[in-house]
């Protein structure tokens, strides 16, 4: 399945379940180990597992295959790798915190380029 076709099942079923401010990184060319990112609130601890857990059972229908997940009932963030695509459940607080969103939109400077003093 393309990288595409899971962000799309991701987003639906995010948003079917109630995740709160969910958005999409598009990190291609800023790493390599996935294209995407997707970055959701939770309202509670049960409620960011059942996200990544619904998620996880959604793509097992469409033969897709998670790669792990980490966090657990207690966790402020749970991730679940699907190789392309990368879900970051967190709740607010721990978003806040770690503003994923603000980390991977920096701009990587182009070769040879300097910055000016």
């Amino acid at each position: 399945m393309q990288a595409e076709q899971i962000l799309k099942i991701v987003q639906e079923v995010l948003d079917e379940r109630k995740g709160q401010s969910i958005t999409t990184l598009d990190v291609r060319g800023k790493t390599s180990f996935t294209d995407y990112m997707v970055v959701v609130t939770g309202t509670s601890d049960r409620h960011l597992k059942s996200l990544c857990d619904y998620v996880s059972e959604k793509l097992k229908e469409n033969g897709v295959k998670p790669l792990g997940m980490e966090g657990d009932l207690g966790s402020d963030w749970v991730l679940l790798d699907l190789g392309d695509v990368i879900v970051h459940a967190m709740n607010a607080q721990a978003r806040e915190f770690y503003q994923l969103e603000k980390l991977w939109s920096v701009e990587g400077s182009k070769e040879g380029e300097q910055k000016a003093s």
